[in-house]
């Protein structure tokens, strides 16, 4: 018989044991990124925003955001309530607008504060404040997000709104918000006795600090601040590595995210990432420049530098950026 030499099986080699484990590791985690991404989509509580009409300013480049934080108590408890200090006033009114313009090129977003008293036209209603256009019996967000199409020039791409209860939910669930008090700030009707310096607030403390009137010569101008520092401070750290790759934070985030925020019928998951991205890009935080407070069948509005507004919104338009005198603080 011939001589047979049985070869035995070396050890296996681990490289080749270790890249299997790793592609098995990125199938698994795309597959968990897919179904995460749709499970997030389908959550998302979608309303009837925006609408074409006639005269509606035509598609212009980058994408333009109407970001809304109502003052709706929906979901909160009566003992919630109480301990966010949010009063018990039913309906739902605007008490933050803001534009995002993120450029399609290279160049930073910017982020504008509308001041709710603006003094604007609202189709149907002669003049009147802003967030009024909400408020109205045939308002909502459609009449606000056209109001404000028909104020500035600029074709808003995608709408987001946020309540109280939302707002709470969310800067909890990715653990506090790291802030910059500028001021010791003590506000029992919003509910917070801050210390100047920075500090993590929780979402009581945060939805208190954004709310408040019981700073400065012109408290609305005051809370514009707050307001854009807070919202570029907690969507870059929801937009964060730490906190998207980490189970424990990214889980409930989503879930809260998708439980409290409402989006127009265009916007998905896919925009909302670009929307955090663009928030940790630096972004340029100003105001719509003014020139003063009128007083008008007996309330006190704001009215917008004509001039330095214009100029403002049709480099947004024009996917520039804003002229540097026409930025406010």
């Amino acid at each position: 018989m011939p001589n047979t030499i049985r070869r035995t099986k070396g050890p296996r080699r681990p490289g080749r044991l270790i890249a299997r484990i790793l592609a098995g590791l990125i199938v698994l985690l795309l597959v968990l990124a897919v179904a995460g991404y749709f499970t997030i989509d389908g959550r998302l509580q979608r309303i009837d925003a925006l609408s074409d009409y006639e005269g509606r300013p035509a598609d212009t480049p980058g994408t333009t955001w109407l970001l809304v934080g109502s003052d709706s108590r929906e979901g909160l408890t009566k003992a919630q309530r109480r301990k966010l200090a949010t009063g018990s006033s039913v309906g739902r009114r605007t008490d933050t607008m803001m534009l995002l313009h993120i450029p399609a090129g290279d160049g930073r977003p910017t982020l504008v504060s509308l001041p709710r008293d603006s003094y604007v036209p609202i189709e149907g209603h002669g003049s009147d404040k802003l967030n009024a256009a909400y408020s109205f019996k045939d308002g909502g967000p459609k009449l606000l997000a056209k109001t404000v199409e028909q104020a500035t020039g600029l074709r808003i791409d995608n709408y987001m709104e946020i309540g109280f209860g939302g707002f709470v939910g969310i800067v909890d669930a990715i653990g506090g918000v790291e802030i910059d008090v500028k001021q010791s700030i003590k506000d029992p009707k919003a509910g917070i006795n801050l210390k100047k310096g920075v500090q993590t607030l929780d979402g009581a403390e945060a939805l208190g600090y954004v709310r408040t009137r019981a700073t400065g010569s012109i408290p609305d101008f005051e809370r514009t601040q707050r307001q854009r520092q807070f919202f570029s401070a907690v969507v870059k750290k929801a937009a964060s590595p730490g906190v998207l790759l980490n189970p424990f934070t990214s889980v409930p985030l989503a879930f809260s995210a998708t439980d409290s925020v409402s989006v127009g019928e265009e916007t998905g998951a896919f925009n909302l990432l670009s929307l955090g991205l663009a928030m940790g890009d630096n972004p340029v935080t100003t105001i719509v420049p003014f020139s003063g407070f009128e007083n008008v069948n007996s309330q006190e509005v704001v009215r917008w530098d004509r001039d330095k507004a214009l100029r403002m919104f049709r480099a947004l338009a024009e996917d520039k950026q804003v002229p540097k005198d026409v930025l406010g603080k």
